[in-house]
């Protein structure tokens, strides 16, 4: 979760005016605070570009008739806040990412005007190789060589261990982005552009060993609305057979096979669901460590959890796509959730969906 104060979060379960803050970066240095009537941003770590918005002013005057008017998609970026006032005439916000102005459009006349855009790895999505590229090194140096191509001043960070990666090449016209994605597995990890439109490496944390960053309760002085539960088995597999071979550099082929070994789980590999095995292949997998850890990060999104759960509570915007959340019900039972997915409304009220990768029982 994003670093915020236990006044944000204890605020966030009162009644509160909702403080929000949509800034407009434009190419010749200048900043400008849209004042705006709505919008949302969401964030899905099942996307490869995570995060994405939409935000609605009312001024048609600022639709762009050409390259060099004021909201001119050529270039423009938007950093978009939300929080709280907290009444004494202070507030605080949480900042839910920064993005590529996309598209604007809207009537002409009477407005209103949207505005969308796509978070900072879209750049490194759309700078394809327009040679054959190689990627080498560690997982963290050669990831870092591939966004610093298409945004030389980006900051990378990494919470990883430094791993080393067979070379790979990719092919004229290849996606540079998935290239960072791919060569991210090879350590078990994630690469994703976060809130503040910095990229980060980093694995998904293990729920059961993680501390909740946030509690969702039913009843008075909670945030918790609602609550789904369910299975299901379509696209879900199993195990997981991560393979690595790399002629170029001399390297044997190597694998290893991840399965779901909880024999409490409902996908059990020797359980009744039976075995379904998926499979990835990457020349960047150059030792069975490598493998291992790939296919372990593979298995962990294609595997059904032990339940699946959504829910919808009061907005947080701090929160981030991993965080573990202790979730009680209206009968008191509880459970950890994973956050996947959620959108953050840019306007006062409304539910927040949080979608989630995993639940388990917890106290």
């Amino acid at each position: 979760m994003y670093p915020v104060s236990d006044r944000f979060l204890a605020r966030l379960a009162e009644s509160h005016q909702v403080a929000t803050q949509v800034q407009l970066f434009l190419t010749d240095g200048r900043v400008i605070d849209l004042e705006h009537t709505g919008g949302s941003v969401t964030v899905d770590r099942a996307q490869a570009v995570r995060r994405t918005c939409s935000v609605t002013v009312a001024d048609p005057t600022l639709i762009p008739r050409s390259p060099s008017d004021q909201l001119s998609t050529y270039g423009a970026r938007l950093r978009i806040a939300r929080g709280v006032y907290y009444g004494d005439g202070t507030s605080e916000l949480a900042p839910v990412g920064v993005f590529r102005l996309d598209s604007v459009d809207g009537d002409v006349n009477d407005g209103p005007v949207t505005l969308q855009g796509k978070d900072l790895s879209i750049i490194v999505a759309d700078d394809k190789f327009t040679t054959a590229y190689k990627a080498l090194g560690t997982v963290v140096s050669a990831i870092t060589s591939i966004i610093q191509r298409s945004l030389p001043t980006a900051d990378v960070i990494s919470t990883i261990p430094s791993t080393a990666i067979g070379s790979r090449v990719f092919d004229v016209e290849a996606d540079p982005w998935a290239a960072c994605q791919e060569i991210a597995a090879a350590a078990g990890a994630d690469v994703y552009a976060n809130a503040d439109g910095q990229f980060v490496i980093a694995t998904l944390p293990d729920p059961l060993n993680t501390t909740p960053v946030w509690d969702v309760a039913a009843g008075e002085g909670g945030v918790y609305i609602s609550a789904n539960r369910g299975m299901t088995s379509d696209n879900v597999f199993n195990g997981v057979l991560a393979r690595g071979e790399n002629t170029s550099d001399n390297v044997a082929p190597v694998q290893y096979l991840a399965v779901d070994n909880d024999p409490g789980s409902p996908t059990y590999w020797n359980g009744p669901y039976g075995r379904r095995p998926m499979f990835y292949t990457s020349s960047t997998l150059i030792t069975s460590g490598a493998c291992q850890a790939a296919a372990q990060l593979k298995l962990a999104e294609a595997k059904a959890p032990n339940t699946t759960g959504d829910l919808s509570s009061l907005p947080n915007p701090a929160l981030e796509p991993g965080d573990v959340l202790r979730i009680t019900h209206p009968d008191t039972s509880r459970e950890l959730h994973q956050v996947a997915s959620f959108t953050v409304p840019l306007d006062e009220g409304g539910d927040f969906p949080i979608g989630t990768i995993s639940a388990k029982e917890g106290s």
